[in-house]
Parts: structure tokens; sequence; C-alpha cells
């Protein structure tokens, strides 16, 4: 696959008189974040390259593929966490597209890839898999500045492993190994290179910052049926269906004041009645539920409320929040200036009346525009959204 030209590190470039002090320009964001996500072939999709903003809305009918390019994106990012590629994509076949011809040995697969941006500058990353009639990766390739940094390729379908060569610089150009053919060869870098030449950092600090922005990535879906029961205490991290939200607003609530009452602020905005507070109350049997206060004396259980409401209160939860709060396999000793989270959430507007898409829509361009959270969502139709600042949408059609 062709490696475009990418232009040299901005600060290592003398600025030419005449240009303005650098104190007027825009600060260089070095946390590490993926601007664009390809599906150069997958399921439906064919040459596709979407770029990701603070704020992505995927928009389009039902069948357009915004439900796919989600799942691409949460593979990637399960692949940059070290899980093996059956977990990544449990269901390969239904990846391959439908007019894809196996060749001569039978085999189909798919290609996606993405890009991540941060101190190092752009690092792309594409993978090439095999999902028939065996699952494997048979080709990666992590390019920086023009130079290509790993690439793998499969010289011998027999071995469950692929040929790789990484960048040296150093008296060999470059250094060839096996690696797994069922791990993302990228996010075992750190662990084969000795960091030892320039070239051998570069690669490293890539691989690191490719790693980071996609380990960085909590798909939410929430479900408002399993929300509305009491719920035991447990771990007070928010899972993806949210249904223990109950659990972790008896955490969060004590733990920082301001965010909740950012939370009571927007709920405010966003359900039906008003509304003063939002509390979990423990129960005899040892569970918690949560209840909106009310002022009055008068509190109503979540079990009262609206699948709407529900869903608006679990995702404004979410984006008021961060990897402490969520069940999100951050990386822990990356520091939080250096990472951003990315919420995935496929039907951010389902349930939602318009009132309650604009004000969520608000808050995730708010909380995208300070940096450490963005937001790619998917939608059946943007149209509302035109304006909001901080978001860029996407469109699709089947």
């Amino acid at each position: 696959m062709a490696v475009p030209s990418v232009s040299a590190d901005p600060l290592a470039v003398a600025a030419p008189a005449g240009t303005a002090p650098a104190r007027s320009r825009p600060p260089l964001d070095i946390r590490a974040r993926i601007t664009e996500l390809r599906l150069s072939a997958f399921a439906g999709h064919r040459g596709a390259a979407y770029p990701l903003g603070p704020v992505t809305l995927f928009a389009g009918p039902s069948g357009a593929g915004k439900t796919t390019a989600l799942a691409a994106y949460e593979a990637l990012a399960r692949l940059g966490g070290g899980a093996p590629l059956a977990e990544a994509f449990p269901d390969p076949a239904d990846r391959v597209p439908e007019r894809a011809r196996p060749d001569a040995g039978g085999r189909r697969g798919f290609r996606i890839g993405c890009t991540a941006d941060g101190a190092q500058g752009p690092v792309r990353l594409d993978i090439a898999v095999q999902a028939e009639p065996e699952l494997r990766i048979v080709g990666e390739r992590l390019t920086a500045r023009g130079v290509v940094l790993l690439e793998t390729a499969l010289r011998d379908p027999g071995r469950r492993t692929v040929q790789a060569a990484w960048h040296t610089a150093g008296s060999a150009a470059v250094t060839r190994a096996p690696l797994p053919d069922d791990r993302l060869g990228t996010a075992l870098l750190p662990l084969r290179v000795a960091g030892k030449t320039d070239g051998q950092r570069h690669v490293l600090a890539a691989a690191e910052q490719m790693v980071v922005a996609l380990r960085s990535v909590f798909p939410c879906d929430p479900r408002p049926a399993s929300m509305r029961a009491p719920v035991p205490l447990g771990s007070g991290r928010l899972l993806p269906g949210c249904g223990n939200l109950a659990d972790v607003l008896w955490r969060t609530r004590a733990e920082c004041g301001r965010r909740h009452a950012q939370l009571v602020e927007a709920l405010h905005a966003g359900c039906a009645g008003p509304v003063t507070d939002l509390l979990a109350e423990p129960l005899p049997d040892g569970t918690v539920r949560a209840v909106l206060d009310r002022g009055d004396g008068l509190r109503t259980g979540l079990a009262r409320l609206g699948d709407g409401e529900l869903r608006y209160l679990a995702l404004t939860l979410v984006l008021l929040t961060g990897p402490g709060v969520l069940e999100v396999d951050a990386p822990g000793e990356v520091p939080d200036a250096l990472r951003t989270l990315t919420v995935l959430a496929d039907g951010f507007d389902r349930g939602l009346d318009p009132a309650q898409r604009r004000e969520l829509l608000g808050l995730a361009g708010r909380m995208g525009g300070r940096g450490h959270i963005r937001c790619v969502a998917a939608v059946s139709d943007a149209s509302w959204a035109a304006g909001t600042p901080d978001v860029t949408v996407v469109h699709m059609n089947p």
C-alpha cells in the first residue's frame, strides 16, 4: 500500500523572517489522539478515509455503514491494547467485503487503518487481515514522516508468524524478526526494540503514540432497561451499557463536587420536571438505586424515567467524567496531559428529543474543545448539528 509523504515536525523548522511571532500561533497539541479512520476494504466500505475531530458524527440512513465504522475503530482499540485478533474480530467473515473473491488458496480478508497525531506528528497504521480460511494478520505497516518504521508480511502460510522488519538506522538499516500473526505488531514493539539508536527511539515513540491513542477508547451504548433496577456496590467504574450507573454515582458524587454540579445542571436542561440533585440511595438489601431530587422533598427513581432521559443522563455522565470513572483500558503509565479519551457512541441520538440532543452535542463539543475527551458517534441525520463548534459531520450513503 502506498505511503504518503508526511512533512517534518514543524518545531524543527526555523521560521523565516516576517512570519508571525510564536506566541500568536495556537499551541501544539501533543495529546495522542486518532485523527483519521481508514476502511480500505471492510464490510461495505471501500477506499474510505474518514477525518476525526474533537466530535465526529457519522450520519446516514440504515445500512450506510455507521455502526461498521465504529466497530472497526473499536477493533483497532482492542488490538492496540494487546488483545488477540479473535477477540477484536469475533465475526471476521462478516467484515470481508461481500464481493471480495478468494485467491487460489481460498483466502479472503479485509484492510483497515488509522492515523494517530500527537508529539510525533501524524503516525499511520495500516493492517491487512486474512479472515478465511483462518484468521490472521498477514500485513502491517507503521509509518511516520515518510519513513516506514515497521512492516510485516506473511512469508510462510504454514507458520503462525509474520516476518517483521523495523527501522533501526544503526549499523543495520532494519532489524528483522518473527512476530505472532494474531497480535498487532505495533503494540509489541516496546517489548522488542531496545531504543539504543535514534532510529529505534523514533520507532518506539511513534508506536507508543499509536498505542496510547488506541487504548484510550470507551464504547458506550446506554441500555435504559438495565439502568432502572437497583445494583450492588462494585468497582464504581461505569460499564459500556451503563447498567451500574447507580454504583458509579455512589462513588463520584462525593469525589468531585464541581463535576457533579455540572451533571445536575445538564440534567435540569434534559429531563422533564425540576432537578436539584442526582444521588444514589442505599437499600436494605445492600444494593443502591439512583434517584433525582426534585427539590420539594420528592425523589424520583430512575425506574420512572423515559428511555430518552436515561440515555441522556448516562451519556452526559460519560462526557463529564474520565478514564478513572469508566471501565476502560487506559494506559495508566501515561500522564493525563498526554492522552485523550475517545467515546464511541452508536445511536447517539436514539430516543432523544431535539432539545436533549442539542444539549448533549453542545456538551460534547465543549468537552472536545478542551482536548481531554473526544467523541465519535453515529446518528441517522445530522442536519440539527449544523454550526455546532468542534463538530465534524461525515455523511455516509449505502
